[in-house]
């Protein structure tokens, strides 16, 4: 699991550690990871983290007797934008003949994602978050977005399931829209799974947003 929180560090695991608990609950093998945010390192530093994060799960598989030719990201927020970045960092290997991660993603649950950096930075998103983020707005660092951008990284050859709620406050649901037509565009198989609530009810376990998000795992791994 990936939290959220616009990538400032005010925001951390805790937000979503009871949804990870209610996951192992029900049965999975869950680890709700930490990043450095801005403030604690760059962006780079941040992708990086989650990367190494996704890899160190191989170590665990082996330390705990876990399967880890089967993981599964779930990334609320700006972490739903760090979970399809992690997703597709085979794909982007295979294309840029960059060495290929230690462990690759067998699926991908995102919950109200920040799916397109760049229409976000326009949109001044999370009070300026992602301009912050990537040090700048798209007209002055295209780069970055590139490298960034869930938006601009399809096909990411993962199956990803994409929640988000057009009531949401916070991150539009136009957002996701753009995301997943651009996937799906590309050759990808992502779907678009509407829920109801605020921008936080699908990481509350007990509202009925969460529930398609579980819900939505459970068939990724089918």
């Amino acid at each position: 699991m990936v939290h959220g929180g616009f990538w400032r560090p005010h925001r951390t695991l805790t937000m979503t550690a009871p949804a990870a608990v209610e996951l192992a609950h029900r049965g999975w093998d869950t680890w709700n990871i930490e990043y450095r945010r801005m403030g604690q390192g760059s962006w780079h530093d941040t992708l990086a983290d989650c990367a190494a994060a996704v890899d160190h799960s191989a170590v665990l598989a082996d330390r705990y007797a876990l399967d880890s030719d089967r993981v599964f990201i779930l990334g609320h927020s700006a972490g739903g934008q760090l979970a399809a970045w992690c997703a597709g960092r085979t794909a982007a290997a295979d294309r840029t003949s960059q060495t290929s991660p230690t462990v690759p993603v067998s699926g991908l649950v995102t919950v109200a994602g920040v799916l397109h950096l760049a229409a976000a930075a326009r949109a001044g998103t999370g009070d300026g978050a992602v301009e912050q983020f990537l040090g700048g707005p798209p007209e002055a660092v295209p780069e970055h977005y590139t490298a960034a951008d869930p938006i601009t990284r399809a096909p990411i050859s993962t199956p990803t399931r994409c929640l988000h709620s057009r009531a949401d406050e916070r991150v539009p649901f136009a957002f996701t829209e753009h995301y997943v037509a651009a996937a799906t565009a590309a050759g990808d198989d992502a779907r678009l799974l509407e829920i109801p609530g605020s921008h936080a009810d699908v990481i509350n376990t007990e509202s009925s947003a969460f529930e398609v998000a579980a819900a939505a795992l459970s068939e990724l791994s089918e």
